[in-house]
C-alpha cells in the first residue's frame, strides 16, 4: 500500500524508516510546512515532495501517516476521513478533550482501519506483560506500578505547547496503565518542579505521581520525571494475586562486572530512538496488518481519546488537590 507521510521532524523521520521495513507499505510522499525538512527527508528516501492537498486528493495514496505537529492532528484526520484513507496518527489527538471526542464519533463512521501512536504497547517487553498477565501466569492483577523518566528535559520553548506534562509525557502511561488494567474509577495527581525553574514559570511540572484507583480495588501508580542523569528509566512492574512481572530497563550492554570493589552493569539505553525503535516497526506492521488483512486495530481512536480524558482528569485532580472520577461524559464511551 502507498503511504503519505505528513510531518517530517524527528518523530516523523522514525516513522519514514518503519514505513520501509515492512514490504506491503511504500513511503510515496511527504509534505511539511518546512519545506527545508520535507526536501531532506525526500532526498534521503527517494520520493516525492507533495502538499497536503495534492496527497489527500490522489487516489494512489491509499494511507496517511499523521507525525506533524498536535495542533494540526486533528484537522487532518477529519480531512483523511472525507479523503477515504486509511489513517495513523501520532498521539495525542488534540490538546482539548471536547475536540478529541469529536474525533471519537467521527471515528465510528470511518470505514477506513485508524490507528493511534501508542508505540509502548508494541515494545517486546510490555506486550510479553500484557500476554503474561491475560494468560493468567501471575493470578489476577491487584497493583501495577509505571515508571517513567526521561534523560533531561526538553526546551522549555518545547513545554510551553506541550498541553502539559499530564498530556504530552504521562499520557504514554496512561495508555500503558489502561492496556494493562483497563480504564480507571479515579485519578489522583500531584506534581512539582523540581528539575527547572523555568518548567515552573512556563506553568508547568516536571515531576508528577499519579494514582489510578479501579472500581474493583486494583490500583496503579505512575512516576514521571523529566530528568534521570542515568538514562531513560522505563519500567513497569505488576503484582498479581499469584506472583509478579517486571519488564526492566533496556541497558547499553549487559557486561556485568564483578569485582572486590562491587558489581557494576551498563546504563540504560539513553533516549525514546535507542529504547523504542522495535516498537514503531511492529506497530507500523499492526496497521498494515488492519489495512491489508483486515485484522482489528491494536490501537484505536478510542484509546487515544481515553488516554487523553485521563490527562484531563490527572490536570483537574492537581489543580483541585482531590480525586477526580472518570466519568462515560469524559471518554464518549
Amino acid at each position: 500500500m502507498k503511504v503519505a507521510l505528513f510531518g517530517a521532524g524527528r518523530i516523523g523521520k522514525v516513522h519514514a524508516a518503519s514505513i520501509k521495513t515492512d514490504p506491503r507499505s511504500e513511503l510515496a510522499a511527504v509534505t511539511d510546512v518546512m519545506p527545508e525538512a520535507a526536501q531532506a527527508l525526500a532526498r534521503e528516501h527517494g520520493i516525492a515532495v507533495r502538499s497536503p492537498d495534492e496527497i489527500l486528493a490522489d487516489p494512489a495514496i491509499d494511507a496517511i501517516l499523521i507525525a506533524s505537529s498536535t495542533n494540526t492532528h486533528a484537522d487532518l484526520i477529519e480531512a483523511g476521513v472525507k479523503a477515504g484513507k486509511a489513517i495513523f496518527c501520532e498521539k495525542p489527538i488534540d490538546l482539548d478533550l471536547a475536540r478529541a471526542l469529536e474525533i471519537g464519533r467521527l471515528a465510528k463512521t470511518h470505514d477506513k482501519p485508524m490507528m493511534m501512536g501508542f508505540n509502548r504497547r508494541f515494545d517486546p517487553n510490555f506486550a510479553a506483560v500484557k500476554a503474561a498477565l491475560e494468560a493468567g501466569e501471575v493470578g489476577k492483577g491487584e497493583m501495577l506500578a509505571v515508571t517513567s523518566y526521561d534523560p533531561a528535559p526538553p526546551p522549555v520553548s518545547y513545554i510551553k505547547v506541550s498541553g502539559g506534562l499530564y498530556r504530552d509525557m504521562m499520557i504514554h502511561d496512561f495508555d500503558m496503565c489502561a492496556f494493562l488494567f483497563g480504564m480507571p474509577k479515579t485519578v489522583t495527581a500531584h506534581g512539582s518542579c523540581l528539575v527547572d525553574p523555568e518548567i515552573g514559570a512556563a506553568g508547568d511540572i516536571d515531576t508528577a505521581v499519579v494514582v489510578l484507583t479501579y472500581a474493583d480495588g486494583r490500583i496503579a501508580t505512575i512516576r514521571n520525571s523529566r530528568r534521570a542523569p542515568y538514562g531513560y528509566d522505563q519500567r513497569v512492574e505488576l503484582l498479581g494475586s499469584e506472583g509478579t512481572l517486571e519488564a526492566r530497563n533496556e541497558i547499553e550492554n549487559t557486561v556485568v562486572k564483578s569485582t572486590a570493589a562491587g558489581t557494576v552493569s551498563a546504563k540504560p539505553v539513553f533516549f525514546f530512538l535507542e529504547r523504542y525503535m522495535r516498537a514503531y516497526a511492529i506497530e507500523w506492521s499492526a496497521f498494515v496488518d488492519a489495512c491489508v488483512e483486515g485484522k482489528p486495530v491494536p490501537a484505536t481512536v478510542q484509546d487515544g481519546v481515553n488516554a487523553l480524558a485521563l490527562a484531563e482528569a490527572a490536570n483537574l485532580s492537581f489543580r483541585e488537590g482531590r480525586p477526580v472520577e472518570v466519568t462515560p461524559a469524559m471518554t464518549g464511551a
